[in-house]
């Protein structure tokens, strides 16, 4: 099979066995290109892995901003200001191309799309993508927003065996995104080459016609790259030139060598706010929850206060167990720290110590002295920390305690920390967040506003 010539336009290809990432066939691979749409397959690995991850999930309701509406096409029309669920912002992108799906993603899931380009980045260097750089989270031409055949292939292999129960979205030749039926972009290599399955077309002037295909006859599996096409049909031709070769070289039956889980424990957060401080955590795998204690003979708690507190104790149980299980997905054997605003070390069983940071109401009437009252009490060694944020107004004391302990677990990476305080004022009580930073205040508000939840900054008083 003769290998495509050179193309006008700058030109990259890379052909691999699926199953354990054989090279077989490179052609300026290592050239740093413009990846155009491309982008957009790191855009929902990273979304993938924040849903794995708890920090998002399929039903959460997207606030459309008015940079994220305003992308230019390929587009799925999105207004600014309305809400729409993750789960068809994710088909837009990976269906349609969507740029201003792509963008509303990286809001919702880092607070703006800086933010989330720099945990592109860092989830690249993560999966061994040496030379790419990503500056957004759509992939339209932008100074230093390069990528090269080898990484884009590598990022295909790592979408197929990283998340294979999202893969099939790539294979749709139209699917309900919400506010409108999309068609794939690369439905005609889709429906021409057989056994095509995915993954991801890419066009801009500066980056011509781009594609990482995937195809599977048998028991074989090839991925195939082309940087710089001329137009759809000739990429798609040598897409379906290189994915031939690949089928001709790879050896019917070899054992399939998965990747390995992304390290993250060797590479800065770099979505951590600018001057936050890194905290180790230290996770046990005992116990983690107790039965109720027994009330004292002759004293019958108050049911309300005994179902605030278990509230509480399932709610940090389950926060544990994530953690927990984010962790153990890193290693088999072996303790590993993950970064992410915070290490975790995950120790050998041991008795879990009584909570200290958690403040659970007392069986006994509370009498109130001061209407500011401190759930939380972890005050910060850093400078600057005069700002806060304010997540709503609540008919009662017991509301506020549960709001703000639930968006305390929902948004730990912006507001570890932070004070918890309940304010009494004359229209019910306020729950509030003290002791950020302006920087962090603002991160917080904004994601916190991505996944629907009030929120508004405090000033210094």
């Amino acid at each position: 099979m003769a290998v495509p010539p050179a193309m006008a336009a700058p030109y990259a290809a890379m052909v691999i066995d699926a199953r354990t990432g054989e090279v077989l066939h490179s052609r300026n691979a290592d050239t740093r290109l413009h990846p155009a749409s491309l982008t957009k397959m790191m855009t929902l690995y990273v979304a993938f892995e924040a849903i794995e991850r708890g920090e998002i999930s399929l039903d959460t309701k997207v606030h459309i901003s008015k940079k994220a509406a305003s992308e230019v096409p390929s587009k799925l029309g999105l207004r600014a200001g309305s809400r729409i669920e993750l789960r068809y912002l994710i088909r837009a992108s990976a269906v349609k191309s969507a740029n201003d799906a792509a963008t509303a993603i990286g809001e919702a899931i880092s607070g703006s799309e800086a933010a989330f380009a720099r945990r592109m980045n860092r989830t690249a260097k993560a999966l061994g993508m040496t030379k790419t750089t990503f500056k957004n989270a759509h992939g339209l031409t932008e100074s230093g927003h390069l990528s090269t055949a080898r990484d884009m292939t590598t990022l295909g292999r790592r979408l197929f065996y990283d998340y294979p129960e999202y893969y099939n979205l790539f294979s749709r030749r139209s699917t309900d995104a919400g506010i409108a039926s999309v068609n794939n972009t690369n439905r005609r290599l889709l429906n021409a080459y057989r056994g095509a399955d995915g993954i991801k077309t890419g066009y801009t002037r500066a980056a011509g016609f781009n594609l990482v295909a995937s195809a599977e006859r048998g028991n074989e599996r090839i991925i195939a790259t082309v940087f710089g096409g001329r137009s759809t049909a000739t990429r798609n031709a040598r897409v379906a030139e290189l994915l031939d070769m690949g089928f001709n070289r790879a050896p019917s039956r070899v054992a399939v060598r998965k990747p390995a889980p992304p390290r993250y424990d060797n590479l800065p957060d770099e979505t951590a706010p600018a001057g936050a401080a890194g905290k180790t955590i230290r996770l046990v795998t005992a116990v983690k929850r107790s039965d109720r204690p027994t009330s004292r003979p002759g004293a019958e708690p108050d049911p309300m206060l005994l179902a605030m507190k278990q509230e509480i104790q399932d709610a940090v149980a389950d926060a544990n167990a994530a953690a927990l299980a984010s962790a153990a997905e890193q290693t088999e054997a072996q303790p590993v720290e993950v970064t992410k605003n915070a290490t975790v070390i995950v120790d050998a069983p041991k008795p879990v110590a009584r909570p200290t940071q958690v403040a659970v109401a007392s069986i006994q009437p509370e009498v109130v002295a001061d209407p500011v009252v401190e759930i939380v009490s972890r005050l910060s060694s850093s400078g600057g920390r005069h700002y806060g944020i304010n997540v709503g107004r609540y008919g009662s004391r017991h509301a506020a305690e549960k709001v703000l302990l639930k968006t305390a677990l929902m948004e730990m990476a912006s507001l570890d920390g932070s004070i918890r305080k309940i304010i009494q004022r004359s229209g019910g009580f306020d729950a509030n967040f003290m002791g950020l930073t302006e920087e962090t205040a603002d991160l917080a508000c904004r994601r916190l506003a991505a996944r629907g939840t009030e929120c508004q900054t405090l000033g210094p008083s």
